[in-house]
């Protein structure tokens, strides 16, 4: 596994070499953060800018193989190395995956594999991945943005360049109708009971992150409107449960048109959240093409 380092801090932005198979595009283009968007301040060929951790942040690359972060060298070890997953070897990861396959199976999985490569299961933080992905339900990426942009903005602190992640006593503070008129719907009594339960310590989210997967869904889904698939979706992105296997319209085509008949997705293993990813990905954007 290469060791991430920085070679250059010229103008705000450092470079970030021995970066390995990362692909800053891919990597904020599956669906797993809605509060990153593309931009064009650098000049690069790709380029996202956003808010995690409570920082104001730009990522970007070109061809070079380097990767670029608008920070502090201080702040990308601190934060961004492990945000990223950069310090994960994701060579490892992809072979565990394929360890349990054969046949046309492990051909498929290869194949979106290897269309897909770059992305890196994200470490965000475990109380905004729950709310981002209550959000999620019955909704578009766009609507979802829009929303989590309005609650930063209503309830979250002020930051350089944007707003923090509202905590859960901002929101429990703020009361189901409140949340409720920034156009969140039915899951404004989700929103609220989720902040209600954690702001009073009903849920601990410390506690989940050390339980082992059932435990830890166990206790996220008694928080109102947290089934299985947000609640996959949030111990996959915020609480690095990496064998978390997410199920959407995407996931059900690919398990049924790609894989043989029966197939059961707990052989990908400990990280069948990262085949997950790559699978998604495939369908969502080769997939059609196949067709």
């Amino acid at each position: 596994m290469n060791i991430p380092h920085i070679s250059d801090y010229k103008n705000g932005w450092l470079t970030i070499e021995g970066v390995g198979d990362f692909s800053v595009f891919r990597t904020f283009d599956c669906g797993q953060c809605f509060r990153f968007d593309p931009t064009a301040s650098g000049g690069f060929a790709h380029e996202v800018s956003g808010t995690a951790k409570g920082k104001a942040v730009s990522f970007a690359e070109n061809s070079d193989g380097k990767l670029y972060i608008k920070a502090s060298p201080e702040d990308f070890f601190d934060i961004w190395l492990s945000y990223l997953g950069l310090d994960t070897d994701y060579g490892m990861i992809n072979l565990s995956i394929l360890s349990g396959l054969s046949g046309d199976d492990a051909l498929h999985m290869e194949r979106a594999m290897n269309a897909s490569r770059g992305i890196r299961i994200l470490r965000q933080d475990p109380w905004e991945a729950l709310i981002s992905f209550i959000i999620s339900q019955n909704n578009n990426i766009p609507r979802i943005k829009k929303i989590i942009s309005a609650l930063c903005e209503e309830y979250g602190e002020a930051i350089e360049g944007g707003y923090a992640f509202p905590t859960a006593e901002d929101l429990a503070n703020a009361g189901e109708d409140a949340l409720f008129r920034l156009k969140t719907g039915f899951r404004a009594k989700y929103i609220y009971d989720a902040a209600r339960k954690v702001a009073l310590g009903e849920i601990d989210l410390q506690r989940i992150a050390a339980l082992d997967y059932e435990l830890a869904q166990t206790e996220l889904m008694k928080i109102k409107g947290v089934g299985p698939k947000v609640c996959a979706c949030t111990l996959l992105f915020g609480f690095e449960k990496l064998s978390a296997f997410p199920i959407d319209v995407w996931i059900k085509k690919v398990l049924a048109n790609r894989f043989s008949k029966g197939f059961d997705p707990s052989v990908f293993g400990e990280y069948a959240g990262v085949a997950q990813q790559y699978l998604f990905y495939f369908e969502r954007y080769i997939g059609e093409q196949l067709q």
